[in-house]
C-alpha cells in the first residue's frame, strides 16, 4: 500500500510538471520613433510583473513567463502590424502588452490580434476611438481615454485663468482625438480655442506652423504631440521666435525628455499625464528602484498593470488561452475580492487558485469601466526651475 501511495504521488508530481508551460507575452512598444524615450521604462514595468509571477511558481502548475519584445515604432501602422503578426504567428504569444500609440494599436488590433484571437492590453493608447472599437472582447487598456484627459486639461487651464489657447496636435488618431476632446471640454467651460491645427512629425523646421499658431494667438499653446518628435520641434520654434512662452503639455509630452530638451526655458508651463497616487504606486516605485529602473517614467506603472492583469486573468481562468482568459479580465480588475497591490501577485494567484476573488488595484489604481478601460487618475505637473514638479492628482 505504501509503495502504491508513493507511486501515485510521484505520478501526480510528474503530471503537474508536464502541464507547466512556457507562456510567452509579447510587448509591442515604440522602441524607435516619437516616444522611444518612454518605451524602455514601459518594457521594464511589464517585465517586472512577468518575473514576479514566474518567481512565484504558482501560475498554471509552475508555468514560466517569457517576455518577447517587438518594436511598433509608435506611428507606422504597417510596421506595428508586422511586429504583432510576428509575435503571434512566429513567437506564439498568449497576450500582448500594447500597442503603445493609438493609431498603430488600432491597426494591429483589427488586422492581426482580432483575427487571431489574441488579447491586447495597452498601457498608453488613449484615443477615444478605442472605447467603441469592434474588438471581440480582446482589447483592454490600463490608461484612460483622452475624452477624460481633455476634461482634466480644460479644468486645470480654466483654474489658472487661461481663457483662450491655441492648439497644435500630431497628425494621427491620438493627436486629433485628444485635441478634439480638449476643445469640446474647454469651450464648454467658457474657454476659446483660437486655432486647432495639425503638425506632422519628422520635420526639421516648424517655423511655418508656429507662425500660423502665433497669428491666431492665445494665452497658452497646447501641444498635443510627442516629446521625441514634432511636439518638441514646435516648442523649440515657438521659444526661438517668442511666439508663446506658456505651454500646456498632455501625456505624450510629459517625461524626463521634456525637461532635458528645454529645462528652465519652459518654466511656468504645465500639464498632466495618467498616474495614480497611493500605496500601490509607492510600492511599485520601490520595486522599480530595486530592479534598477525609474518607475516614475510615463506609463511604466500602467505597463506593469497590463502584464499583471493578463497573468492574473490566466490564473482565474486556469488557462493561458486568450480566448478563455479574456473573459476574466474585468472580474480580476474590479470588486468584489481582496485588493492586490504591486508585489502581491503571488498572493493574488494563490487566492484565485483556491477559487477566491481578487480586486486588482495595482500600480495605477485600476478600476475598469465600460468595455475595459480605466476611469482615470491624472497627475498634474508644472515646470519649475527647469524641473518637472508634481502638483497633485485629479
Amino acid at each position: 500500500m505504501k509503495k502504491l501511495l508513493l507511486a501515485t504521488a510521484a505520478g501526480a508530481l510528474l503530471a503537474g510538471a508536464a502541464s507547466a508551460e512556457e507562456i510567452k507575452l509579447g510587448m509591442s512598444l515604440g522602441f524607435t520613433g516619437p516616444l522611444e524615450s518612454m518605451a524602455p521604462g514601459m518594457a521594464a514595468g511589464a517585465e517586472l510583473a512577468m518575473k514576479e509571477v514566474t518567481d512565484s511558481g504558482l501560475l498554471l502548475d509552475g508555468s514560466t513567463v517569457v517576455p518577447v519584445q517587438g518594436d511598433s515604432t509608435c506611428i507606422d501602422a504597417a510596421a506595428a502590424t508586422a511586429t504583432v503578426e510576428r509575435l503571434i504567428t512566429a513567437e506564439g504569444v498568449k497576450g500582448i502588452v500594447g500597442g503603445m500609440c493609438s493609431g498603430e494599436a488600432i491597426a494591429s488590433l483589427q488586422n492581426v490580434a482580432v483575427p487571431n484571437g489574441v488579447v491586447m492590453i495597452s498601457p498608453s493608447a488613449t484615443s477615444p476611438a478605442l472605447s467603441t472599437i469592434e474588438d471581440n472582447g480582446l482589447f483592454f487598456r490600463t490608461s484612460p481615454s483622452d475624452a477624460r484627459q481633455g476634461e482634466v486639461m480644460a479644468e486645470i487651464m480654466i483654474e489658472k485663468g487661461i481663457q483662450n489657447a491655441a492648439v497644435t496636435y500630431t497628425n494621427n488618431d491620438y493627436g486629433k482625438g485628444l485635441a478634439d476632446a480638449f476643445a469640446a471640454a474647454f469651450q464648454e467651460k467658457g474657454g476659446t480655442v483660437t486655432v486647432n491645427s495639425a503638425h506632422d512629425d519628422g520635420k526639421a523646421d516648424y517655423s511655418a506652423e508656429v507662425a500660423a499658431l502665433a497669428a491666431a494667438g492665445g494665452d497658452a499653446l497646447v501641444v498635443a504631440g510627442y516629446v521625441d518628435q514634432g511636439g518638441s520641434g514646435v516648442v523649440r520654434a515657438a521659444l526661438d521666435t517668442g511666439a508663446f512662452d506658456t505651454f500646456v503639455f498632455p501625456d505624450g509630452m510629459v517625461g524626463q525628455a521634456l525637461v532635458d530638451n528645454f529645462g528652465s526655458e519652459i518654466d511656468g508651463s504645465f500639464g498632466q499625464n495618467p498616474a495614480a497616487e497611493g500605496e500601490g504606486r509607492e510600492k511599485f516605485l520601490e520595486m522599480a528602484k530595486a530592479a534598477g529602473f525609474d518607475g516614475t517614467s510615463a506609463y511604466s506603472a500602467e505597463a506593469y498593470d497590463a502584464a499583471a492583469l493578463m497573468l492574473l486573468s490566466m490564473a482565474a481562468a486556469k488557462s493561458s488561452d486568450p480566448n478563455v482568459w479574456k473573459n476574466n479580465v474585468m472580474d480580476v480588475a474590479n470588486e468584489p475580492g481582496e485588493k492586490i497591490l504591486p508585489g502581491e501577485l503571488a498572493k493574488g494567484i494563490e487566492i484565485l487558485n483556491g477559487g477566491g476573488d481578487i480586486d486588482y488595484v495595482g500600480a495605477s489604481s485600476i478600476e475598469m469601466v465600460g468595455a475595459g478601460e480605466t476611469a482615470g487618475v491624472y497627475r498634474e505637473i508644472a515646470i519649475e526651475n527647469g524641473e518637472l514638479a508634481v502638483i497633485g492628482y485629479r
